[in-house]
Parts: C-alpha cells; structure tokens; sequence
C-alpha cells in the first residue's frame, strides 16, 4: 500500500500499512496547517504550508520535520506543490499573494514577481479577510515544465507559461474562487473546484465548460480525476462555504458517470457532520478521501471503506487540510 499524507487543522499525519495493519505517526501538532505535498517520485519526503510558522519539510516520511526558511516570504505559506518533472523543484504560495520557487528541494527559494502587477489583481479578495488575498493552490503542468496554473482565493485563476517569469491573468469564462486545481495525463486538461462551482478546461486553461448537472450542491472544494480516465472526475461539495467548513455542516461527494454527477456516499459518513472532504488518487490508482471521520479508499470512487488508521474522535472536530497518497 502506499504512504498517505494528511493534514487536518493542527497536524499530519502519515499513515503507511496493508490490509488490516496500520501504522500513523503524528506530527505537526499545535500549528495551523493550510496545504499539504508530496511526490511518488520520494514517497519519503512531504511539504506542509502553516499559518504563522511558514513551510515545514518532512523526512522519513513524515517521521521528522524541519522548518524550511523562504527568503522573504511572510509567516503564512497556503499552497504548496512538488514538481512531477523534478521532485527537488516545490513550488510554494504564500498570503499575501504570492509565489515562491526552489530548484533544491527548500534549501534555498526566490520569489517570482509580477503577480500582483495582473489588471484583475485589484478585484482579488478573501471574503473572511476583505483586506488580503492568498494563493490557494499551486499546480505544475505534467506536459510543460514552465507552465504553471494558479488560483487565487478570491479573485482568480491564473497562469504561468515560463516558470513564473511572467504571468498570464484570468481568462474571462475561467472560475473566480479557486480552491484546488488538477491537471491530467491528457494534455491540456485542467480541473478546477471552486466556490462558483465545478469547472473543466480542455485547452491549457483558455476556455472553460461548467459542467454541473445532476450536481446538486454547487460549493465545490476538492477535485479528483482517474490518471486513466480524463472523464472519470470526483468532488466534495456543500451548499454553501458555512455548510463545507463546519464539522457540524453537511457535505457531499459526487462522481461524475457519464454527462452528469451522482452521488457516491456508499461507506462515508454523512452527508451531516461531514466537512469538505479532501481527495485524491493514489499511484494504486484508486481514490482516496481525507474527512473529519477519518480516511476512506475507493478502487473506482464508487463505494468506499475506511483505512485502519488511529483516528481520534477529536479529530472529528478538524477541518480536512491536505491529503498526498504516494
């Protein structure tokens, strides 16, 4: 089995076993965890963004951590992101907006400017904090070593043709409340899920389709797409932002089969008492989801077990973070 990575409010943890026998070290605790990466390239190794206390590096998976220092980056990292080129280049993004690169897997960063020099960079905002803006997710492209995608919560979703030298602002028809960004092995295609809903790009982020029926719940926080299947896609998704980020809320997760979304809630808890679920595909191929009730695997995201990780009942007081499966 491989090595899952998960980030709840206040710690990761880092679960490794097979069949019935798990192992779950705990690690990170009292800090205020915003995202959550790591590559199968070094299953070893995992990156976590904090509030406060910046980007931690994890060894011997997960095992140990040490703070990684980002030139003059601000206290709080919110996205993080491992290159599947190069697995010694992670990307980082920071609030307030901006983005951070190392070539040595965070021995040393530079930042990349001109993010904020975009026309629509004005418009950003995040509602909670009307004053600031953050990155919220930091996507590479598995096709293009310089193409990089970007969102921005709240405003944008932008793009990076050359590393981060430049950059390319919103396209008119694109999401606006990004909260996570998947790409695939067919070129071109971008996933997004997002405040103003689930939306798909087929042309590297040029034009988009906002494919939503039978998706009944609009607030869409995570995306999942099959490595061999560009059209196979999983979400979680709420009514509304109060509804997802509040353990006492409700939230769903969907399947997309076919032209239109299901429901896929077969062996999670819930829809009540379930926060925004966190998913993600493993390189077994199967799903996986990172909830406030612990982590579940799917073989085909229809129908989900539990894994036998400790998971404490406290946690079901957390907010799902960030979840890596390599």
């Amino acid at each position: 089995m491989p090595t899952v990575y998960a980030a709840l409010d206040d710690r990761v943890l880092a679960a490794r076993g097979s069949s019935g026998s798990w192992r779950t070290a705990v690690r990170l605790q009292g800090r205020n965890l915003q995202a959550l990466a790591a590559s199968p390239a070094r299953p070893e190794r995992v990156f976590v963004g904090a509030d406060g206390s910046g980007l931690w590096r994890g060894t011997e998976k997960g095992r140990a951590f040490d703070r990684v220092w980002l030139a003059d980056a601000p206290g709080s990292v919110t996205a993080v992101a491992v290159s599947p080129h190069d697995p010694d280049v992670i990307w980082a993004g920071t609030e307030p907006s901006a983005v951070y690169r190392s070539r040595d897997a965070g021995e040393t960063w530079s930042r990349k400017s001109g993010l904020t020099d975009l026309p629509s960079a004005s418009e950003w905002s995040f509602p909670p904090r009307p004053e600031t803006h953050h990155v919220r997710w930091i996507e590479p492209d598995p096709h293009d070593r310089g193409r990089l995608y970007v969102g921005i919560e709240a405003g944008a979703f932008v793009r990076s043709g050359d590393g981060g030298s430049t950059w390319k602002d919103r396209p008119e028809s694109a999401p606006r409340d990004v909260h996570e960004i998947v790409t695939h092995r067919a070129a071109g295609r971008v996933y997004v899920a997002a405040g103003d809903g689930y939306a798909e790009s087929a042309d590297g982020g040029d034009s988009w389709r906002f494919r939503q029926r039978g998706l009944d719940h609009r607030y869409v926080w995570s995306v999942a797409v099959d490595p061999d299947d560009p059209e196979h896609v999983l979400v979680s998704a709420a009514t509304s932002a109060h509804r997802a980020h509040d353990p006492d809320g409700q939230s769903h997760v969907y399947r997309r089969v076919g032209d239109r979304w299901e429901l896929t809630m077969d062996g999670l808890p819930g829809p009540d008492g379930l926060a925004r679920a966190v998913l993600g595909t493993g390189p077994d191929g199967a799903c996986y989801a990172l909830t406030n009730h612990g982590l579940f695997r799917s073989p085909t995201g229809d129908g989900w077990h539990r894994l036998p990780v400790d998971w404490q009942r406290r946690y079901r007081e957390s907010l799902p973070r960030g979840l890596a499966v390599v």
